[in-house]
């Protein structure tokens, strides 16, 4: 069964860091583009950051020099490092494949706040 669990978010007060991670199971993630997204309140689903089976990375223009992608094949997980977070940034966070998506997962949670 293919499935995505995403992990990692929380509670943290602007400026902060956190680290998500996206498990993966049911399929090789070293054979996929993958991509993180994320969907804050009452706004659209939009693209964060993108990492090819090349590691190959791509980040939308809010998050560049602040979010990495970063991916490890062993364990079947994308990570997303962000740092300097925002309260603009609070958002249910997701991962999945770029193309060839499957179901999504829970997603994680970030709330940026004081």
């Amino acid at each position: 069964q293919v499935q995505l669990v995403e992990s990692g978010g929380g509670l943290v007060q602007p400026g902060g860091a956190l680290r998500l991670s996206c498990a993966a199971s049911g399929f090789p993630l070293s054979n996929y583009v993958m991509s993180w997204y994320r969907r804050a309140p009452g706004k659209e689903r939009e693209s964060v950051a993108t990492i090819t089976p090349s590691i190959i990375t791509n980040y939308a223009d809010s998050m560049k020099g602040r979010f990495t992608i970063s991916r490890d094949n062993a364990r079947n997980i994308v990570y997303l490092q962000m740092n300097s977070l925002k309260p603009e940034d609070t958002a249910v966070y997701y991962c999945n494949r770029r193309s060839f998506m499957i179901h999504w997962g829970q997603g994680t949670q970030v709330t940026v706040s004081s």
